[in-house]
């Protein structure tokens, strides 16, 4: 299907003196003040505006996944670190990048503003990943090539290559900034431009998946074969080039107002709910009263997709160690590596965002008579739903595989591949691409529209947040069940031998955890009341709607 119009920004970079023009000074934020309207008529911001952040954060999340990935292969190989300590560094460094975008967006929010932001993280970026290619060219060099055969690098090489590491993961501010200012260039307060606002989250998870695709299929390639130099070279090339589009469309953005950090703290401050904000009322409230408790607001949703978020970590830890003992063969000789199952969530992302934006939106608008088809919070529950089925499958493909070791007389060779094909596990991550679409872009949508306007990074914020508080709460769960389920002469569920382990009981257990929260969920979301924000950056007024959402 080919992508909309908007997507052909390129023809308007190369003729629009508009775009060409430099209308702020390069890093001057005072003019984000200055919010201008945006119409229908396309003047200014829109889809054309958009499409640069669309670029950006399509080039960032190949950059991303090029490191994060693979990062592992190189702390056990280059670096010299054993497999344990290898996989708590790079469990501390997803963590910690999860975390750092709440921070980045609260600084965009209170001190710096978005379009600054962007700029700074991109330098750091840019310079982490530099960093990083220099460090492994030091690896490399005839210097420190014995040396790293035998012991791995100097502590010098290994402080430098982990400072680059955590510069790179203290750019990962950059995420909900541009995500958020990419939004921005869309006026809700219009029919059309409300629609093309939810409409560019779907984009922006398209496009997402076409960077982390692509990325999987060349960088991690290049890193295995070739040479790391290149591996982490390519990368920083890219980030420049995400830099550079995002300061061409510069002369047609619309800067939302910068708050500073007197007014978020007074916001955050005074953000207590009251007892009444999730009654069913049908008055219309004061947003002028009622903006600042939105932070707090959504925290009781934001808690309930944490059930969601512990799910979706075995996408990267138990269903590939499960890919490992099945039958990876394509053909009569060639052998795909287990990380490969991971590309079927961006896949299944790329090819159902056109349908869902497409087919599904016009025909639930029908029966809704909402701009968006059906509501964020509908949007993200049946994401939730759809994790709790896919534990479900991965429960009964994990009983399968568990009965195929002991069918063949495999149950203690923990190394044999099982006459078992992959293709069994495929189903588990697809669903996991389905929750992505309904989920992911339903959470960012809702958290960017419902917290105060000029905290709306810190809104995209809490997705990303949540991802991380999920990874840490998937292994502390593993650790506590596998020191409960190992006492006495009892077998734990984590064995290293997995013919012998019992990660099917996790997986129904995750089920249930799932089931409890969506309930908790769908409770919740009766009650709620959706502010509607004004989009003029610098009123402070709205109005929260009468309206609750009806039964997802």
């Amino acid at each position: 299907m080919p992508l909309p119009s908007h997507f052909r920004f390129i023809s308007a970079v190369m003729s629009g003196s508009r775009i060409m023009e430099s209308q702020i000074p390069f890093l001057e934020s005072k003019n984000e003040a200055d919010h201008g309207d945006v119409d229908d008529n396309g003047s200014p911001g829109g889809w054309r505006s958009a499409s640069f952040m669309l670029v950006g954060g399509s080039l960032e999340r190949f950059v991303y996944f090029g490191l994060e990935s693979n990062l592992i292969s190189y702390l056990t190989g280059p670096i010299g670190e054993s497999l344990a300590t290898a996989a708590a560094n790079v469990n501390t460094w997803t963590g910690v990048a999860s975390l750092v975008p709440v921070l980045g967006a609260y600084l965009a929010d209170s001190f710096v503003g978005r379009y600054r932001s962007i700029i700074v993280s991109s330098i750091l970026y840019t310079l982490g990943l530099g960093f990083l290619s220099l460090s492994a060219t030091l690896i490399n060099s005839p210097t420190y090539h014995d040396m790293t055969k035998k012991s791995g690098p100097d502590t010098g090489i290994k402080v430098f290559f982990f400072v680059s590491l955590y510069l790179v993961a203290l750019a990962q501010g950059y995420k909900p900034c541009i995500q958020a200012f990419g939004a921005d260039q869309f006026d809700g307060r219009y029919p059309g431009q409300s629609r093309a606002k939810s409409s560019f989250f779907n984009w922006w998870l398209c496009c997402l998946c076409m960077g982390s695709t692509t990325s999987h299929l060349i960088l991690h390639y290049i890193q295995d074969n070739i040479n790391w130099t290149i591996g982490f070279g390519i990368p920083c090339l890219a980030m420049i080039l995400g830099l550079i589009a995002f300061l061409l469309g510069r002369g047609t953005y619309i800067f939302p107002a910068k708050i500073g950090n007197k007014e978020t703290n007074r916001l955050l401050k005074d953000a207590l709910p009251a007892a009444d904000d999730y009654s069913i009322d049908n008055s219309v409230i004061s947003t002028k009263a009622k903006e600042p408790r939105n932070v707090l607001r959504v925290l009781p949703v934001w808690i309930t997709c944490l059930t969601y978020t512990i799910a979706y970590a075995q996408s990267s830890t138990l269903f590939l160690k499960q890919a490992t003992t099945l039958d990876k063969s394509i053909g009569p000789s060639f052998d795909i590596p287990a990380a490969t199952l991971k590309t079927f969530i961006p896949i299944t992302i790329v090819l159902c965002i056109p349908i869902y934006d497409r087919i599904f939106i016009p025909i639930a608008r029908r029966f809704t008579g909402n701009p968006t088809g059906i509501t964020t919070l509908q949007r993200i529950g049946a994401g939730m739903a759809i994790s709790v089925i896919n534990m479900v499958v991965a429960a009964l493909v994990e009983m399968r595989r568990l009965k195929t070791a002991q069918d063949c007389g495999l149950v203690d060779i923990p190394n044999a591949t099982l006459p078992m094909s992959f293709w069994w596990l495929v189903p588990q991550y697809i669903l996991f691409g389905l929750t992505d679409v309904f989920n992911q872009v339903g959470m960012q949508e809702f958290f960017y529209d419902q917290v105060p306007t000029e905290l709306r990074s810190v809104g995209l914020s809490f997705y990303y947040g949540a991802m991380g508080i999920g990874n840490f709460l998937s292994s502390f769960l593993v650790s506590i069940i596998d020191k409960a389920t190992s006492q006495g002469d009892r077998e734990s569920w984590f064995l290293d031998n997995l013919n012998h382990a019992h990660i099917d009981y996790f997986y129904w257990l995750l089920a249930g955890i799932g089931t409890v929260g969506l309930i908790f969920f769908v409770y919740l979301s009766k009650l709620y009341k959706y502010v509607e924000q004004r989009d003029d950056q610098n009123c402070s007024q709205g109005r929260l709607a009468d309206r609750s959402i009806g039964d997802l």
